[in-house]
């Protein structure tokens, strides 16, 4: 039997990297309980180990720097939660060697995720952990698809009201690894998703049913796209920042 409290911190100690894909000891702790010691959360984490459902690699280059992943059996106990289901993780998330290829980005997108969460506790604002979902698929014809580094879900004003703004945001986390052009080429995909209605095979619009764009099923108004840049000096910012005024097509940033 798995001795897993569910009703406590041991579920979103493991819904966090069924969500996020991976996490070091210190950002899980930052984000599920950032009032105790550190060490609970070492042992939190080491407990959901032994149960098979979280996994660890060391970074040596990191100063070995543990990194936590969810095993196949942690994400299929995971994803049939309510508030996790629809977004399992890719197949290769719990592969150790995947891990470590894609530890650079994903830590980094998990470390803007942070930004956002603590900022959020400071201000008295509510942006709960599950409300940064990585890599939502979003399709805009031909095979193709918009794929931000996450979607962001943040309420503003005070969180025990009930008036506060929804905030949504497509958020993409350059590392500085691709140059400003192909960064700002980017915006080129958001404005076709903008644009893009899927046509039913067989069916016309009429005026009963006209035809609707695509995110229009899932949002009342479409997120922003916010650019998180790191990995680079002022000069690098700053070139990036100009590429992105000045995309390609005919969509502009506001």
């Amino acid at each position: 039997m798995i001795a897993v409290d569910v009703g406590s911190g041991d579920r979103m100690a493991l819904g966090v990297p069924a969500q996020y894909r991976m996490a070091t000891t210190e950002q899980m702790h930052r984000v599920i309980a950032p009032e105790v010691r550190i060490e609970q959360t070492r042992r939190r984490l080491a407990r959901l180990r032994v149960e098979g459902l979280v996994d660890r690699i060391t970074l040596p280059q990191a100063g070995r720097t543990r990194v936590w992943f969810p095993t196949p059996y942690g994400v299929q106990l995971a994803c049939e939660w309510p508030e996790l289901r629809g977004r399992r993780p890719s197949r290769t998330v719990s592969d150790p060697t995947a891990v470590r290829l894609k530890a650079g980005h994903t830590l980094t997108v998990t470390e803007t995720a942070l930004a956002f969460l603590e900022d959020a506790r400071r201000r008295g604002e509510l942006c709960r952990p599950l409300d940064w979902i990585p890599e939502v698929h979003h399709p805009i014809g031909i095979g193709e698809a918009v794929i931000p580094d996450a979607l962001l879900y943040y309420q503003l004003g005070p969180t025990g009201g009930e008036s506060g703004a929804i905030q949504r945001a497509f958020v993409e986390v350059d590392r500085a690894t691709m140059g400003p052009e192909r960064l700002a080429a980017k915006l080129t995909a958001y404005e076709r998703l903008h644009r893009y209605v899927p046509m039913v095979p067989g069916r016309r619009p009429t005026f009963q049913e006209p035809a609707v764009e695509e995110w229009r099923r899932r949002y009342p108004l479409f997120p922003r796209v916010l650019f998180v840049l790191d990995g680079t000096g002022p000069a690098g910012v700053e070139n990036r920042i100009n590429a992105c005024a000045r995309p390609p097509g005919r969509w502009r940033p506001s």
